[in-house]
C-alpha cells in the first residue's frame, strides 16, 4: 500500500509569482503497470476535476485494501500557471500568456528526443525494448531545461507520463456530449473505454496536428515499429483525450457517476481488483475524425440553433441561423449554417455571439470529408 502526495514549486519568472503544483502517486511501487492521468490542462476545463477529485478518493480506498495491480500517477488540476489566468472577472486558462501557445500544443516529438542511435541498441526481447526506450525517456526528461516556470510544469508532467502504461488527458468541450479523441491503432482498447464512459463520439486520427498531449507518447512506439521492422516493438502506451462533455458540466453526481465508470475500465483492464464498480454500456464504434466537421461560422453573428446534442443530421440540415449584427440587414438578417456532412451533433457554444471562424458545431459522420486535412483539431 501506498499512498503519496507530491508538492511542486514552479518558481516563478518574476517575483513574487511562484505557483503550487499538487499531484499524487498510489498503488504498488513495485507494480509492473503505471497509469498516468491528469485534468485541467485547459485550466477553463473543470468537469475532469471533479472526475479526478471522485477518482482519486476511490484509488485510496482500493489501495487501503490491496486491491490495486498498478502505480496511479493523478494530476487533478495539472496546470496551475493556467488556473491564474484571470482577466477582468473571465477566467482564461487555455493558452499561455507569455508565448501565446495552446498549452495542449507543441508537445515535443520524442522520437526527436531520443530516437537517434536507438533503434541500434534495440534488440529481439519486446520487453526489454520497451524498458529501453522509457529509460532513454526518463533520461531525456531529466536534462530538460528548467528556467521558465513553463519550463519547470512541463518537466514535471513529461518526467511523471513518460513511462507510463496508459496516458489520460482529462478536457471537457464547451456545450458537448462525452466524446474521446485516440488513434486507430488503439481503437479496440478505445472501444472499450467509450463502453465504460458512455462516450457519444470516439474520434481516431494518428496525427491530428498541433502536436497535442495525448498523441506524442504512441507516436514514438510508431515510428521505431516503422524504422525497425526487424525488431519487437510493441505500442507500448495507451493514450487518449477524454472530453467530459462541456464546461458548465461540473456537477457532484454526474462526476461521481463518471469516475466509478473510469475505475470499472481500468478494473476491466486488469488494473484494479475488488467489486465491479461502475455501469458499461454499448458505446458507437469509433471513426476516423476527418469524418467529423468542425462548422464554422461564415461572418459575425448572434447563434439561434436549430438542432439539440445528440441530434443526428443530415447533409444540407440547417445546424442554426446567424442573426445578421451590423450592415443593411442588421437584426433583421438569418443565414441558415447547413451541416457539411450527415452525423451526429456532439457540440454547440455555450456563448451565441460569434464571430467569423469560429467553430459552431461539431458532427460526427462516417464519410471522410475532403476539406478535412492537414491540421484536425479546433484552436
Amino acid at each position: 500500500m501506498s499512498f503519496e502526495k507530491i508538492n511542486r514549486i514552479l518558481v516563478g519568472d518574476t517575483p513574487g509569482r511562484n505557483t503550487e503544483l499538487n499531484y499524487f502517486r498510489i498503488g504498488p511501487e513495485d507494480a509492473s503497470k503505471k497509469v498516468y492521468l491528469h485534468a485541467a490542462m485547459h485550466a477553463d476545463e473543470q468537469p475532469g476535476i471533479l472526475v479526478l477529485h471522485h477518482l482519486l478518493r476511490l484509488l485510496r480506498a482500493a489501495d487501503t485494501v490491496g486491491e490495486l495491480n498498478a502505480r496511479f500517477v493523478l494530476f487533478p488540476m495539472v496546470n496551475p500557471l493556467g488556473m491564474g489566468d484571470i482577466e477582468f472577472g473571465q477566467h482564461q486558462g487555455r493558452y499561455n500568456r507569455s508565448t501565446g501557445v495552446n498549452h495542449n500544443r507543441d508537445w515535443p516529438v520524442f522520437y526527436d528526443a531520443v530516437g537517434d542511435g536507438l533503434s541500434e541498441k534495440l534488440g529481439n526481447d519486446a520487453a526489454e525494448n520497451v524498458e529501453l526506450v522509457r529509460a532513454a525517456l526518463r533520461d531525456w526528461a531529466d536534462s530538460l531545461p528548467r528556467v521558465t516556470a513553463l519550463d519547470q510544469w512541463r518537466h514535471c508532467v513529461v518526467a511523471e507520463a513518460c513511462d507510463a502504461d496508459y496516458v489520460f488527458d482529462v478536457h471537457c468541450d464547451d456545450d458537448s456530449l462525452l466524446h474521446i479523441f485516440s488513434i486507430p491503432q488503439l481503437a479496440d482498447n478505445m472501444q472499450q473505454l467509450a463502453d465504460w464512459t458512455g462516450a457519444a463520439a470516439t474520434m481516431l486520427a494518428e496525427d491530428s496536428g498541433g502536436g497535442s498531449f495525448d498523441e506524442a507518447w504512441p507516436a514514438i512506439w510508431l515510428r521505431l515499429a516503422d524504422e525497425c521492422v526487424d525488431k519487437p516493438v510493441p505500442l507500448a502506451v495507451v493514450s487518449c483525450t477524454l472530453e467530459y462533455r462541456g464546461q458548465g458540466d461540473t456537477f457532484d453526481d454526474l462526476n461521481r457517476q463518471d469516475a466509478q465508470n473510469l475505475y470499472g475500465y481500468f478494473q476491466e483492464q486488469g488494473l484494479i481488483g475488488g467489486a465491479r464498480q461502475g455501469q458499461k454500456g454499448e458505446a458507437r464504434a469509433g471513426t476516423d475524425l476527418r469524418a467529423t466537421e468542425y462548422l464554422r461560422a461564415q461572418q459575425p453573428g448572434l447563434l439561434a440553433y436549430r438542432v439539440e446534442l445528440g441530434d443526428w443530421v443530415e447533409k444540407g440540415e440547417c445546424i442554426a441561423e446567424l442573426i445578421a449584427l451590423d450592415g443593411d440587414g442588421a437584426f433583421v438578417d438569418r443565414m441558415p449554417l447547413l451541416a457539411g456532412t450527415a452525423g451526429q451533433v456532439i457540440s454547440r457554444k455555450i456563448n451565441k455571439y460569434v464571430w467569423a471562424g469560429a467553430n459552431v458545431s461539431k458532427i460526427v459522420g462516417t464519410e471522410i470529408l475532403e476539406s478535412r486535412s492537414g491540421s484536425l483539431l479546433g484552436d
